[in-house]
């Protein structure tokens, strides 16, 4: 159960197009946008720590090739150089050298772009999920939505793969089977999303005396889950498990059901960059 309370500002950095049809059950054919949303939390005790971190340059200087360079061409990506999560958390008189922890969904590119940009942090993520791409190069890793070049050289140096003993009591009814106290006091409570990606899990918090869930890729919009919307069949291509998926999306749908007060963020929702981004970002 969340014990501590922590703030926490949801931003966007930078964001990718495509046909919301593939993303959403009876979306348009139009592109629309996916805002690449990571989250800046203020840990009473901890200090500054970041969950995922957006897209940087970096994307652009990694998919200049071939094969990489289909990963642009599947995902049309918009990004400024201000739009940077460090950038934003400078604006906010934060130097990156303060960030000591990032939080890692799951290692697609739109995730983890920016992690070379914060030399005091350790990285956080369940061990299944680095270990499904870790050796994946060229087209594999295209399929597996991930730039190799984007992890820091000391990468696993720094690593910190979450210790999966010690699960946290969640709420009663919670749809989700494990959480996972990163901490150890209660404030971060890592939740198992499957399916989009081998590993991937989303993020419970109190902030501001109310309870949010951050999803990542579990959904991709609030609307699909609020209607019962999953995305097309041909969205699965760049799954790790259809069926996972499935489970994941159909857990979510339950916990907004269960527990309507409870603030569910996915990762590239257009309604939470309105709501959060252009509000403030603090959730």
């Amino acid at each position: 159960m969340i014990k501590l309370d922590v703030a926490c500002f949801v931003l966007e950095a930078g964001c990718c197009t495509h046909p919301q049809w593939v993303t959403l059950r009876g979306g348009s054919r139009r592109p629309v946008r996916f805002p690449a949303l990571f989250a800046l939390i203020e840990h009473p005790r901890l200090g500054y720590m970041l969950f995922d971190t957006g897209y940087t340059q970096r994307f652009f200087r990694e998919t200049a090739r071939w094969p990489y360079s289909l990963y642009a061409k599947m995902t049309p990506v918009r990004f400024t150089e201000r739009e940077s999560a460090v950038q934003q958390l400078r604006r906010r008189g934060i130097e990156p050298e303060a960030v000591r922890h990032i939080i890692i969904s799951h290692f697609h590119a739109d995730h983890v772009a920016g992690l070379r940009d914060f030399p005091n942090a350790d990285f956080l993520f369940l061990q299944e999920a680095y270990d499904a791409v870790r050796r994946r190069t060229g087209w594999n890793a295209v399929m597996a939505g991930y730039l190799p070049g984007l992890l820091p050289d000391d990468f696993e140096a720094r690593a910190q793969p979450i210790d999966e003993s010690k699960q946290a009591e969640l709420p009663p009814g919670f749809p989700f089977e494990r959480g996972l106290d990163l901490f150890g006091d209660g404030s971060l409570i890592a939740v198992d999303v499957p399916g989009h990606a081998a590993g991937q899990i989303g993020l419970l918090l109190s902030a501001g005396g109310e309870m949010h869930f951050l999803c990542a890729d579990a959904v991709w919009s609030s609307l699909a889950y609020r209607e019962n919307r999953p995305p097309h069949p041909l969205a699965g291509l760049i799954m790790s498990d259809r069926r996972k998926y499935k489970d994941s999306f159909e857990r979510v749908r339950r916990l907004h059901k269960l527990y309507p007060d409870i603030r569910i963020v996915p990762s590239h929702c257009e309604e939470m960059e309105r709501s959060l981004v252009r509000g403030g970002g603090s959730v």
